[in-house]
């Protein structure tokens, strides 16, 4: 009778053994979301890029602002940008799916061609340079497209817009620089504990 009363605890035990040794073996996810602190801040980007038939390139500035979303999951920016005279405000968040093991990148437009058309990318991060991919369709082709940030410190990036028809050969269709000019409270590195359901 005394061992029908310890069977429930037992089995409880026993169920619960595999789950505690694959978390204790599979690394925190919250160090992994550490990979997008670098974007917490506020930021101005500098850039030039060419339009088609234009004999020189057109200037673009980002002005930028990041901070960690309440519950630590999501690093989440507001952009007002400017495409050679023509504003564009939107809404960007990044964040790291553990079961697919990839970070994000969404992103939303208010106005113009994008909006109501949420954008959505996949990220790849290796030490300080991260690249958002993805493809479209021009003309009939699909073609590739990424954007390539190369960190050189906490405060500096190079950004690169590039396109691609086989993956392989990349043309740089836009350039520039970003440089933090401040930072905001709350904007430590998330912590490995409850981060996300």
């Amino acid at each position: 009778m005394n061992s029908r009363r310890l069977l429930p605890g037992f089995l409880l035990l026993i169920s619960t053994l595999p789950a505690a040794a694959l978390a204790a073996g599979r690394p925190g996810h919250g160090a992994t979301l550490r990979e997008l602190a670098v974007s917490a801040g506020r930021w101005v980007y500098h850039g030039q890029f060419r339009t088609r038939g234009a004999a020189s390139p057109s200037a673009w500035t980002w002005h930028e602002d990041c901070r960690w979303s309440a519950n630590r999951a999501f690093m989440v920016c507001s952009f007002s940008n400017t495409w050679a005279g023509r504003h564009v405000d939107s809404v960007v968040v990044d964040t790291y799916d553990r079961h697919d093991h990839a970070f994000w990148h969404y992103e939303v437009f208010n106005s113009g061609r994008s909006a109501g058309k949420p954008f959505a990318a996949r990220m790849q991060i290796h030490g300080p340079t991260r690249v958002e991919s993805w493809t479209s369709r021009r003309n009939g082709k699909v073609v590739r497209e990424r954007i390539v940030y190369d960190f050189a410190s906490s405060s500096r990036v190079t950004v690169q817009f590039q396109q691609s028809r086989d993956g392989i050969h990349w043309k740089t269709t836009a350039s520039g620089v970003g440089e933090k000019t401040g930072t905001r409270a709350g904007n430590a590195p998330a912590s490995a504990g409850g981060l996300r359901g």
